[in-house]
């Protein structure tokens, strides 16, 4: 996992109610669940329903913690969860039980692929270019966005990712590459309409 707390939570604290305590889990851990929240549901009000349902879960439930994940993780369950419940309240043919599932890599071969080589770094990194990429992790099926979020966004390992979301380390890697081919996928019909413009100056 690339964030790590500055100095380690005492889960003993907040057991006993130290709220200064959980106030430092919060601060921790409030900017990637926001941000998983966002890029699930769309919009920062729903964003903010599962930050605020995130921790207030963990604050009633954390005398239920056994330990055999990191906190980090627990925290990422929940939120996975409260976004998948959101969803299916907005969109009732989501299917939560879905994530558990396992799937065959039979179709992982996208239909087009654009060589961006040729696109200079600032076009990639454009305001543009990051909008692009955001709209394209939306287009993802719940299921593939959750773990490419949890994966390649917010750097959890693919065990943590595994334990958050309930599923196999083979399910997750199968579906983070269905996810990225995906993507990838889309990204190259986006760039692929500015590549001959540039090749014909």
């Amino acid at each position: 996992m690339n964030r790590q707390p500055s100095n380690e939570i005492s889960l003993e604290a907040i057991i006993a109610g130290d709220r200064a305590e959980f106030a430092r889990l919060v601060d921790e851990y409030s900017s990637p669940i926001y941000r998983l929240g966002l890029r699930m549901l769309g919009n920062p009000q729903d964003a903010e329903d599962v930050l605020q349902n995130t921790f207030l879960n963990a604050l009633t439930h954390i005398q239920n913690f056994e330990g055999r994940s990191s906190l980090a993780t627990w925290l990422y369950r929940i939120a996975a969860n409260e976004a998948l419940m959101l969803l299916r309240k907005k969109k009732p043919e989501v299917n939560i039980e879905e994530m558990e599932g396992e799937e065959d890599a039979e179709d992982l071969h996208p239909a087009r692929f654009v060589d961006w080589s040729a696109l200079p770094e600032d076009e990639l990194l454009s305001d543009e270019g990051k909008k692009a990429l955001d709209d394209a992790i939306q287009q993802l099926p719940e299921s593939l966005r959750l773990v490419f979020l949890l994966r390649d966004v917010e750097g959890l390992s693919i065990k943590e990712t595994a334990e958050a979301l309930n599923l196999t380390e083979t399910n997750v890697k199968t579906r983070l590459l269905r996810a990225r081919l995906a993507l990838r996928e889309q990204l190259s019909a986006y760039y692929s309409e500015r590549l001959p413009a540039r090749s014909e100056k």
